[in-house]
C-alpha cells in the first residue's frame, strides 16, 4: 500500500528565497562596512622625518628680513629745458655740491627766441622814447597856446573895461562898447574850451605813456625769463651728494623733464627690505628692529610701509635709531629682526615645510609610544623665523612631524618604521 507524504510548509515560499538571500548579503555587507576602519594608512621611514616637540615657552613675535642699505634720499636729475648735450662736466660716481653744473645743453631755438625777444624790447624802447619826445613837444605847444589864450583874455578884458568906462561917461558909441564886451566874453569861453581840450589831451598822453611803460616792463620781464631759460641749459645738482647714475652721451637730444640720472644723498642712509604679505596688516611705521654687525647690535625704526604688493611681498624702509655701523656703504646687506609685538608665553612648535601643504590647518601628531602619527586639526596664530604659535589642537609635551607632507598629504595615519 502506498503511503502519501505530506509536503513541508515554509514561512517563506521557495520562489522568494533568492530575494531573501540577496537581502541578507546586503545587510551583512553594511554591517561589515560600519565595523571596518577605512582610515588611509601609510608606512614611512622615520629617518626621513623631522619631529618637533610641542612646548609652552616664550614666543618672540618678530620676523627676519634681508635689508639693503640705500641713501636716505635719491634725487632725480632732469633738465627743465630741452636741448642737445654739449658737455658732460661730471660723471657717475662724482661727488657734487648743490649748484654744481653736471651737463651743459645747447638749444638753437631758444637762442633765436632770446634774439627775437631782445629785438622786440629794443624796438619798444625806441618807440616809447619817440612817443615821449613827441608828447613833450605837444605839451610845450599846448602850454604856449594856453599862455597866448590867457594873454588874449587879459587884453580883451582891458579893452572891455576901457570901453565900459567910456560908455559910462558917454564918450564912445554903444556899438564899440558891445563889440569889446563880446570879444572879451568870446576870449573867456575860448580859453575854457581850449584848456578843457588840453587837459583831456594831457590825460590821454599820460595814459598812453603809462600803458607803453607797462608793456615795456612786461617785455623786459619776458626777456629776463627767456634768459633764465638759457641759464637752465646748464643742468645743476640740487643737493650735495654723489652721482649714482648719469645716462647721457654727447650730442644726445634731451627733452624737458626727461630723467637723465640720479644723485644719492649720502648725508644719511636707510635700509630697505621686502616682507612677506602675510605680515602686511601687522607692519606699520614706528615698529622697532635690530641687526648685528661685527658683534654689535644696531637699532632701526620702520619709517615707511609701501602699500603695493608685488609677487607676494611688500617693501618697507627703516631709518637708524642711534649709531650707524662704521664704513657703511650703499648696497650692503643686513639681516634685520623686525619686532612685531611683545614677547609672551605660548604653545609653540618648530617651523617646518609641512606648513606649505597644510597651511597650518592640520598636522601629524605622534602617539605616546612614537610608532604612529595621526592627522589632527590645529589652528596656528603668529609665527617667527623659528616657531609657530599654536592656538588650538596641541598640548605641551606632544610630538609632531614638521617636515614636508607632499608624499602623504592624503593619508590619515602614518606608521613610523
Amino acid at each position: 500500500m502506498d503511503i502519501q507524504l505530506k509536503q513541508k510548509k515554509y514561512l517563506l515560499p521557495k520562489k522568494y528565497w533568492p530575494w531573501a538571500g540577496g537581502g541578507v548579503l546586503i545587510i551583512v555587507l553594511l554591517i561589515w562596512l560600519a565595523m571596518t576602519n577605512f582610515t588611509s594608512t601609510l608606512r614611512v621611514d622615520r629617518r626621513g622625518l623631522s619631529i618637533g616637540q610641542v612646548s609652552n615657552a616664550q614666543f618672540d613675535d618678530y620676523v627676519s628680513v634681508d635689508g639693503s642699505v640705500v641713501p636716505i634720499q635719491v634725487v632725480q636729475i632732469s633738465s627743465e629745458e630741452g636741448g642737445v648735450v654739449q658737455e658732460k662736466v661730471k660723471d657717475e660716481g662724482a661727488h657734487v655740491s648743490k649748484g654744481d653744473v653736471i651737463i651743459r645743453l645747447s638749444n638753437s631755438n631758444l637762442d633765436l627766441e632770446i634774439l627775437n625777444a631782445e629785438s622786440e624790447l629794443a624796438e619798444k624802447q625806441n618807440m616809447l622814447r619817440s612817443t615821449r619826445l613827441s608828447m613833450e613837444q605837444d605839451q610845450l605847444n599846448n602850454s604856449n597856446e594856453a599862455l597866448q589864450l590867457s594873454m588874449d583874455v587879459k587884453t580883451k578884458l582891458r579893452a572891455y573895461n576901457h570901453q565900459a568906462a567910456l560908455q559910462k561917461e558917454e564918450l564912445n558909441s554903444r556899438e564899440d562898447y558891445l563889440k569889446a564886451k563880446d570879444e572879451y566874453e568870446l576870449a573867456v569861453q575860448k580859453e575854457k574850451l581850449i584848456r578843457k581840450r588840453l587837459k583831456k589831451t594831457n590825460e590821454l598822453n599820460r595814459s598812453q605813456v603809462e600803458q607803453m611803460g607797462s608793456d615795456l616792463a612786461s617785455m623786459r620781464k619776458n626777456v629776463e625769463l627767456v634768459r633764465e631759460r638759457k641759464a637752465r641749459l646748464n643742468v645743476r645738482s640740487t643737493i650735495d651728494g654723489e652721482i649714482g647714475l648719469l645716462d647721457v652721451e654727447l650730442g644726445q637730444s634731451i627733452s624737458p623733464g626727461q630723467k637723465i640720472g640720479v644723485i644719492n644723498d649720502l648725508s644719511d642712509y636707510k635700509v630697505e627690505a621686502q616682507v612677506d604679505e602675510h605680515y602686511i596688516d601687522r607692519v606699520h611705521a614706528g615698529l622697532s628692529a635690530t641687526f648685528e654687525q661685527n658683534g654689535k647690535t644696531y637699532r632701526l625704526t620702520v619709517r615707511k610701509v609701501y602699500p603695493e604688493v608685488r609677487e607676494g611681498r611688500f617693501k618697507i624702509d627703516f631709518t637708524f635709531s642711534g649709531a650707524r655701523p662704521k664704513n657703511i656703504r650703499t648696497g650692503q646687506t643686513y639681516y634685520v629682526d623686525l619686532q612685531l609685538g611683545e614677547s609672551k608665553k605660548a604653545i609653540i612648535i618648530p617651523k617646518g615645510t609641512f606648513y606649505s601643504v597644510t597651511g597650518g590647518s592640520w598636522i601629524f601628531v605622534l602617539d605616546k609610544d612614537g610608532h604612529k602619527a595621526y592627522k589632527r586639526k590645529i589652528r596656528i596664530g603668529r609665527q617667527n623665523p623659528q616657531y609657530y604659535e599654536v592656538l588650538e589642537g596641541l598640548e605641551p609635551g606632544e610630538k609632531v612631524i614638521v617636515s614636508g607632507y607632499e608624499g602623504y598629504k592624503n593619508n590619515d595615519i602614518l606608521i613610523l618604521e
